[in-house]
């Protein structure tokens, strides 16, 4: 028998990330997966980032997480989105070389302590409601928590037409006995579905054709701490369309979809609907266009951005041919949908572990989320609380005005989902406070109490910061002019001498030419731009959150019974009492939730506390 600290059941980008949060806090690790040469695995498209994603990767990395340092060990094209708004939701987004990647993340873990099990997991130990580690087929694994991060292989099932096989990816098989033991648990559980493009080789494609994307110059970095010496070999991706045909050509095959079928009775995500949905739900639309990203630097694939499908495969290689560029398309793999089973997450705490089970954790998209670093993201935060339980330190909950991870956590365990959940800009209320560029200053202090991120980073981080000040205080608020040039490069004289960071705060002003940076300071004042420009908007922000933290942080006790709660409808009552949530400010994000229910509640725990200090 062996036994660990922590067991992370998968070796996807959720658990590669709790495996290592747990390594990096000093606790012994076990990682089974079924496949040990896939562990990091990009099963879909071999990009990271992207936006409403980026400032998650950035946050990771904040942490200490190793998904942006893989990354930029395997990116092969890095583009900024959204350059034409303000800078909280630009985006990052890095296209990869897909076996770089997972040899990057591989090579990660080889440097730690974390034991790798290339097993099956059969069956989770259970004693007492307390969960102490699984069973493979050929051993036990015991440990003090147990994480689950299973992606699509709970009983996985994969389609092309009316071709149905088992598996969670191509290549690799579902977990069957888990998935059953799961329901045997009386967890609520439902299914899901996501898909994925064929892929196309690069040599039978006409690029001359299409519109060329050549990458970002200067080129970026994911990391913002931890770089290689240099870029991969950058590249070009390519953009076609479809069209009437093809178009034509779907129409009259929807019925052969698996989608439409009834084989499939998972819900796919909206916001990366099929090709075929694509179809039918923007009838008025000629086209779609189409991203053809390069697997990698030496490979003679791509993966087609924009048709992902279950279609049968002679309908398949119809409708990719009739599409300008790819009309001599060679089809490597054909597309498919996938099925899998799911947990509902309003059954999980913000730690991510089981309200019905302790020390059981679980991350990913068996959560209902769609996306790698949606996945990773819940596995970092899986394995610092298991972690943080076993060193009886204070679990890791980040706020909603805190990261984009603390907004998809709240999200998950209060809403719960109706689809696959895909993160947006939009889903962040305080998405000023929470660019990609400040998830340092925003993570970093909290990632280095709680023992993610070693002292060296974090004084290495306290001198950029205290440079950064300086740079502030003694140059641009001591340096003073009368004259700028305005954005329509007119020099403009001022009655009296102003200093650069006041002029920096003016709207005519053309800030590239208001002062000569150089190598040192030049990342300084571009942060100090972006600081001035939306210092009024965040000091707003600011004060928004302070003004209903201390009411959405008042604590709920797990004992409240809300039906007693005279006033309340009983759908209301019925959601309480099933989700029980630890504060008003989860309680008051819930569907159906009104700001009259919440002063309900306040009301009923005001009572309950006259009633103890009386007693």
């Amino acid at each position: 028998m062996d036994k660990f600290d922590v067991v992370v059941v998968g070796g996807g980008h959720a658990g590669v990330e709790a495996a290592h949060s747990v390594f990096r806090m000093g606790l012994s690790c076990a990682l089974v997966t079924l496949n040990i040469k896939n562990i990091g695995q990009m099963s879909c498209n071999p990009a990271i980032g992207g936006l409403g994603k980026s400032h998650i990767v950035r946050e990771i990395g904040a942490m200490g997480g190793i998904m942006p340092i893989a990354t930029d060990m395997s990116g092969i094209q890095y583009r900024t989105l959204n350059t034409r708004k303000g800078d909280a939701v630009q985006a990052l987004r890095v296209q990869c070389d897909r076996d770089l990647y997972k040899k990057a993340i591989q090579k990660i873990l080889k440097k730690t302590t974390i034991e790798v099990f290339d097993e099956e997991v059969m069956d989770i130990i259970i004693e007492k409601n307390l969960v102490k580690g699984v069973v493979t087929k050929t051993k036990t694994i015991k440990g003090a928590k147990t994480i689950l991060t299973t992606g699509t292989f709970l009983n996985g099932k994969m389609y092309t037409g009316d071709i149905v096989s088992t598996g969670g990816r191509s290549g690799d098989p579902s977990s069957i006995p888990l998935s059953k033991k799961l329901y045997k648990l009386s967890l609520p559980m439902g299914r899901l579905k996501t898909g994925t493009p064929a892929r196309i080789k690069l040599s039978s494609i006409n690029i001359h054709k299409m519109e060329e994307q050549p990458g970002e110059k200067p080129t970026p970095w994911m990391s913002t701490y931890q770089k290689p010496k240099k870029h991969q070999k950058q590249i070009s991706c390519f953009i076609t369309r479809t069209n009437k045909k093809t178009h034509e050509i779907i129409k009259q095959s929807t019925h052969l979809s698996a989608m439409y079928s009834g084989n499939i009775t998972g819900i796919g995500p909206r916001y990366c609907p099929s090709i075929e949905d694509k179809i039918n739900r923007f009838k008025e639309k000629n086209s779609h266009q189409i991203f053809i990203e390069p697997e990698g630097i030496n490979k003679d694939l791509v993966y087609p951005n924009g048709i992902s499908t279950s279609l049968p495969k002679n309908i398949q290689t119809e409708f990719i041919q009739s599409i300008k560029g790819l009309e001599n398309s060679e089809i490597t793999d054909f597309g498919y949908a996938v099925e899998y089973d799911f947990v509902d997450p309003r059954s999980i705490k913000p730690t991510l572990e089981l309200k019905t089970l302790k020390n059981f954790y679980l991350a990913g998209q068996i959560n209902g989320t769609t996306g790698y670093e949606e996945a990773a993201a819940q596995g970092l935060i899986a394995g610092v609380n298991a972690a943080a339980s076993i060193l009886n330190k204070k679990e890791l909950i980040l706020e909603r005005s805190e990261a984009y991870i603390g907004v998809l956590i709240d999200d998950l365990t209060n809403h719960g989902i109706t689809e696959p959940y895909r993160m947006f800009t939009s889903r962040a209320e305080h998405r000023l406070l929470l660019s990609q560029n400040n998830a340092e200053q925003r993570l970093l202090k909290k990632a280095y109490k709680v023992g993610l991120v070693d002292k060296k980073r974090y004084n290495n981080f306290n001198e950029q910061e205290e440079e950064y000040k300086r740079f502030v205080n003694d140059i641009l608020k001591k340096t003073k002019t009368k004259n700028f040039i305005n954005n329509k490069k007119q020099k403009i004289k001022l009655s009296e001498n102003k200093n650069i960071y006041k002029l920096l705060k003016r709207n005519d002003v053309d800030k590239h030419k208001l002062f000569k940076t150089n190598k040192t300071n030049k990342k300084h004042y571009k942060r100090a731009i972006t600081e001035t420009k939306y210092h009024g908007y965040i000091e707003k922000q600011l004060r928004e959150v302070k003004k209903t933290k201390k009411q959405n942080n008042k604590k709920i006790p797990t004992t409240t019974n809300y039906s007693n709660i005279s006033g309340l409808s009983n759908e209301v009552k019925e959601r309480l009492n099933k989700n029980k949530p630890r504060t008003i400010g989860s309680a008051a994000r819930m569907e159906g939730v009104t700001p009259a229910a919440v002063n309900l509640i306040l009301i009923q725990l005001k009572k309950e506390e006259l009633l103890k200090q009386k007693t």
